[in-house]
């Protein structure tokens, strides 16, 4: 009996196989769907369905850089243990690859990017069904700069935090060094510019009602919210952070001094967002820099 695309695709949505595996199987049993997926089950190609819903929070990020363009993204494993492997390690980079020759720009067009045998989707698949635990690829982003501007990148504990960032000037100290104080100071936004209302009025609410809450009359709430919403955007926008490597001068001293302007930043930690991540990794890298 011919194999269809139809059948693949019918045989893959059951089984969660890859699109070789699938052809594969249906050929093996002579296009019998119940048959073929018995077969996958067989092969032990179907344990990557049945860990499809479970939470996978540990994992790595990665920056691969080639030219102008750069993509920074997250793979996701279930334990730590995983993220360690070899395996996976191999997998991040093939990913990474992958992503960084097609066109993709986000998570949904990486995951149909080409691989050998078939497309980023097919290899997460895969490697779950070999690995033995939930692989997920969560977020991508791809940045495009111009000759002039430059990357800078910094992995921290091998991708536990990575940070990426674009300079007004090719410059790799610079850039890696400012890579490296997002990793560590975790800003929300370039500059106070970049704060949109919505937040601004939020925490001007709460420094309100903290004010009043310890009795101060109306005329010193005002004078006290305007300097303590000053302050929390000092803390929140990069340019003016105190610099990580040098806490008396500010990211934006350290770039004037350099003669360069960072242009825009991404930082990612692994399973950000989930609730079973407990280590305070922004200390530990915290820690590592000012050991240096």
């Amino acid at each position: 009996m011919a194999v269809t695309a139809q059948m693949v695709k019918e045989l893959r949505e059951k089984t969660g196989a890859g699109m070789l595996d699938c052809k594969k199987a249906l050929v093996e049993t002579d296009g019998d769907i119940d048959a073929a997926i018995d077969y996958l089950r067989e092969k032990g190609i179907m344990k990557a369905q049945k860990k499809a819903d479970r939470i996978a929070a540990e994992g790595l990020c990665n920056v691969v850089v080639d030219g102008n363009d750069a993509v920074i993204y997250e793979i996701n494993s279930e334990t730590d243990f995983v993220a360690r492997n070899e395996k996976f390690l191999t997998l991040l980079d093939s990913v990474g690859q992958a992503i960084i020759k097609s066109s993709a720009v986000n998570t949904e067009s990486a995951l149909v990017a080409p691989v050998t045998g078939g497309t980023v989707s097919d290899l997460l698949i895969n490697a779950t069904a070999t690995i033995g635990e939930k692989i997920s690829l969560r977020r991508v982003t791809r940045i495009t700069k111009t000759d002039e501007q430059g990357f800078g990148v910094y992995l921290h504990m091998g991708g536990r935090i990575a940070a990426l960032t674009v300079l007004e000037k090719a410059d790799d100290e610079v850039g890696k060094n400012i890579a490296m104080h997002v990793a560590a100071s975790n800003p929300k936004y370039l500059n106070s510019d970049q704060v949109d209302q919505e937040t601004l009025d939020h925490e001007k609410h709460i420094l309100t009602q903290q004010s009043l809450a310890e009795g101060k009359p109306a005329n010193i709430v005002e004078k006290m919210v305007i300097g303590r919403l000053n302050k929390f955007l000092k803390d929140i926008c990069l340019v003016d952070q105190p610099y990580v490597k040098d806490p008396d001068m500010t990211v934006a001293k350290y770039l004037k001094t350099n003669q360069n302007n960072v242009l825009s930043f991404i930082r990612l930690e692994v399973g950000e967002g989930f609730e079973n991540r407990s280590c305070d990794i922004v200390e530990a890298v915290a820690e590592l820099v000012n050991k240096k």
